[in-house]
């Protein structure tokens, strides 16, 4: 009788155990994703996070502003990798399953052209933690981050309708998808705060990165008259022809700190350590959660690169730190109506502004640009 009512005894006992272990409000896997009531933990020494680049290296734009958020983390005492030109496709996903393989538990895919295959390496390992860029695709394990970019090249805009003798500007466009397609808006929005009369032409390379055609959408829009080139691509390329022809220039991502004075006048740029080290210090605390994240000027993800006074047009500066301050404080919203597309037809009413979730796809382009809108 008293072995029966130990037995019975120990039988409870692994009962209650099991369900308080069910109800446990953490769960740790082998990859060191602990997942709490908050949101997911890694301890610091154990977080490896991998970086997937579209192009290389030194490009002196678009990688290299990512690749400086992960020397950020790296100096946080965060371990890290990365995997330089890996192609917007299918090709993403070996290269994510290898890191994976070698230890990370957090991957960052670096450009928007990767998302639908992030999305299902997202579905396929929920213990890892995702960050896609520029992208919109969310799960429990992958969240999508941006800054609202545009409001800085807005304020290259100003500068640049200021600039401008001829009344005609130049943008080399790398891909016609909504990142750019606001970005451009803005740009023009900003040239035509200034100047009414300057009109802005697109030159679409349909490529990140291959230096030659940059030049050479660089070099037709100089030929046409534009005398102020800004870019939106990976490399400097584009700017090239017009600082053969004495013109000036507004650069991409990063600031083009080597570039000459008297062409170059600024370029918006990122912060993106700014997001990498919040993301890292709230899986440390526990707290990371999947979310969409969009921060602007407000926040230093994004900025407008020291203005080259050998360059700028007078009282330039002036002008771009007023609009910057009105932007901080909400005065001044860049696409409030009215507004019309380059067809002449009113997408925004009076009174209205396009909110976040519309620029994240739109895919027209304002009155006063010139270009084909490549839907």
């Amino acid at each position: 009788m008293k072995k029966k009512r130990i037995l019975v005894f120990l039988l409870a006992l692994v009962v209650i155990t099991g369900l308080f272990a069910g109800c446990s409000s953490s769960k740790t896997s082998s990859t060191g994703v602990t997942t709490t009531s908050q949101g997911k933990k890694i301890d610091k020494d154990k977080i490896k996070v991998g970086f997937i680049y579209s192009g290389s290296l030194g490009d002196g734009g678009w990688v290299d502003a990512h690749n400086d958020g992960r020397l950020a983390i790296e100096k946080m005492g965060i371990k890290t990798i990365y995997k330089e030109n890996v192609p917007e496709s299918q090709k993403v996903q070996p290269v994510i399953e290898d890191m994976i393989s070698q230890g990370c538990n957090v991957i960052i895919a670096a450009s928007f052209g990767y998302m639908d295959y992030v999305y299902q390496e997202a579905k396929k390992h929920p213990d890892i933690i995702f960050l896609h860029n520029a992208g919109y695709k969310t799960a429990d394990n992958m969240g999508a981050y941006f800054a609202k970019y545009y409001q800085a090249t807005y304020l290259s805009g100003i500068l640049a309708g200021m600039k401008t003798k001829t009344n005609k500007i130049g943008v080399v466009g790398s891909m016609p998808i909504p990142e750019l397609y606001r970005q451009i808006d803005a740009f023009a929005l900003g040239v035509q705060s200034v100047n009414k009369k300057a009109v802005v032409n697109v030159k679409w390379t349909h490529t990140w990165y291959d230096p030659a055609k940059e030049k050479e959408a660089g070099k037709a829009l100089v030929d046409q008259g534009n005398d102020v080139i800004s870019e939106e691509q990976n490399t400097t390329s584009a700017l090239d022809p017009a600082q053969e022809k004495g013109l000036a220039g507004i650069g991409f991502d990063r600031d083009k700190k080597n570039a000459d004075p008297k062409m170059y006048m600024t370029a918006p740029i990122y912060h993106w350590d700014v997001y990498y080290k919040e993301q890292m210090n709230d899986i440390i605390a526990g707290k990371w959660k999947s979310q969409k994240w969009l921060k602007g000027l407000e926040s230093g993800a994004v900025d407008l690169a020291p203005i080259r006074k050998e360059s700028a047009p007078a009282g330039g500066e002036a002008a771009v730190a007023k609009a910057k301050a009105d932007i901080i404080s909400g005065k001044l919203k860049i696409f409030e109506g009215p507004i019309k597309d380059q067809k002449g037809e009113l997408k925004v009413k009076e009174g209205q502004v396009l909110d976040d979730a519309y620029l994240e796809k739109i895919d027209w382009f304002v009155q006063g640009i010139n270009g084909v809108n490549e839907k």
